[in-house]
């Protein structure tokens, strides 16, 4: 079975570029291409692909607003000229990037990577909800973070606004925790209440609270009250 690809790219060459790399791999299909940010957006949400090939560096929007602007992220490799470009992606948790001109031997273990990936997260959940490997891109202010579901140990609303917990970092994206709760993996996130949504593999301690409730404490010292009513679930579900 294929795996299906976009290149979003404004050089018409380097995306022609792109193409005839591609040749060599016919468990890759190309199904389609585009210039800039609008048509890659367009061209994504309709396509659904399991690879993004993304141009940085592009007129008026480059390619981090594009990431911000999806919901659910394929894997990207970021193509760019730039050095510094590319230090900088690799620094967001890019999967991969790759400096232009493209060196073949770097772009064969880059296919080899995205290969061996791929077959990890169709293993895994169907593409209507994310999976643990699944990336959502995050972007607040001038910082950009590219995280894998599975790292992120928290979310919590604040106001219009849902502020998620991964390393060290608590970046704010502009969903509800309705939206967010739809999308993750049921037997990893947990709705403690009505303002918060755990990951389940960071809990190291629980214990009974008030009025039937229950506490949780995270590794990072995150202490988290569970509602009364959600405590039942999760004593269901944890067989405690």
């Amino acid at each position: 079975m294929s795996n299906t690809a976009v290149i979003v790219e404004d050089s018409r060459l380097a995306r022609n570029e792109l193409k005839e790399l591609l040749k060599k791999y016919p468990f890759v299909e190309v199904i389609g291409e585009a210039e800039n940010v609008d048509q890659g957006y367009e061209l994504i949400t309709s396509t659904d692909p399991d690879i993004l090939f993304l141009d940085i560096n592009m007129p008026e929007k480059n390619g981090f607003d594009l990431l911000e602007m999806l919901d659910q992220v394929p894997l990207v490799v970021f193509t760019t000229a730039y050095d510094e470009y590319a230090i900088k992606s690799f620094e967001y948790n890019a999967f991969d990037y790759l400096l232009k001109p493209i060196n073949e031997e770097r772009f064969s273990r880059t296919i080899e990577k995205i290969q061996k990936t791929i077959e990890e997260r169709k293993t895994s959940e169907s593409k209507e909800k994310l999976s643990e490997t699944s990336q959502i891109f995050i972007k607040e202010g001038e910082k950009c973070w590219l995280v894998t579901i599975s790292e992120i140990k928290l979310f919590e609303v604040v106001g219009n606004y849902t502020r998620v917990y991964v390393d060290q970092e608590a970046p704010l994206i502009y969903k509800s925790l309705n939206q967010i709760e739809q999308k993750l993996p049921a037997k990893t996130f947990f709705r403690a209440n009505r303002q918060q949504i755990i990951n389940l593999n960071f809990i190291e301690k629980v214990v009974p609270w008030f009025n039937g409730k229950l506490k949780v404490t995270m590794d990072s010292d995150l202490e988290i009250e569970i509602s009364r009513r959600q405590s039942i679930k999760f004593r269901e579900q944890l067989g405690l």
